[in-house]
């Protein structure tokens, strides 16, 4: 059996979280590239695995019992392999709920929001000045949660954890959201201290080429 991880994989926000949090635990991986600009996503195989036909999506040789799991949606994901490996990802209780809230806070309102953004400000077919501006005051308001988060905070929950992870994709495309980075000194400072990181890098370099 290949005991290699499955990583089912596109260049997004969303894909990157899974590719960088393997780099950051050196587990082995194979990519399985899903083109979602082809609508490679809607195939049946991938359906299967990824009911919502949405990237990431892992399929785990050695999962619970030594038998096999597929999981989808990132947050699962890097909860999952966070209780596996006991890295990344706090056992004390206290500790992990601080984790839990902002990576919830993450899939619930950052990265939709900033998604929404990302349509409307560049790829919709037609301008759309109401969506554009909701979308972009929206973007503004969840930078500003997330700077007074940061403030005194190397990271937003305790340690380098699944949180940063998580975030750090979406934050890093900034400057195509029409935010200015420097109306966020704390989320600048988190960046860059987050971006510096080779597992991060790496992970986000991966089939960068594919974004166009």
């Amino acid at each position: 059996m290949n005991q290699l991880i499955e990583l089912y994989y596109f260049p997004t926000p969303n894909g990157w979280k899974i590719s960088i949090l393997l780099e950051e635990l050196g587990l082995p991986y194979v990519v399985k590239r899903v083109d979602i600009t082809q609508g490679e996503q809607f195939d049946p195989a991938f359906l299967a695995i990824s009911p919502n036909n949405r990237i990431p999506a892992v399929v785990d040789p050695d999962g619970p019992g030594g038998a096999p799991i597929s999981i989808f949606e990132s947050g699962a994901i890097l909860q999952y392999f966070g209780r596996k490996t006991g890295r990344f990802y706090p056992q004390d209780e206290r500790q992990r709920v601080e984790v839990d809230q902002w990576l919830m806070w993450q899939m619930g309102g950052f990265g939709p929001m900033l998604g929404q953004n990302h349509h409307f400000n560049k790829y919709a077919p037609e301008q759309v000045p109401y969506a554009i501006q909701r979308y972009t005051e929206e973007t503004r308001r969840l930078y500003g949660v997330l700077d007074r988060r940061l403030a005194g905070r190397d990271y937003v929950a305790g340690d380098y954890s699944i949180a940063d992870m998580a975030l750090v994709g979406w934050a890093s495309l900034w400057e195509g959201q029409k935010m200015n980075i420097n109306d966020f000194p704390q989320v600048k400072a988190w960046l860059a201290r987050v971006l510096a990181r080779p597992a991060v890098q790496r992970g986000m370099a991966l089939d960068l080429e594919q974004r166009g």
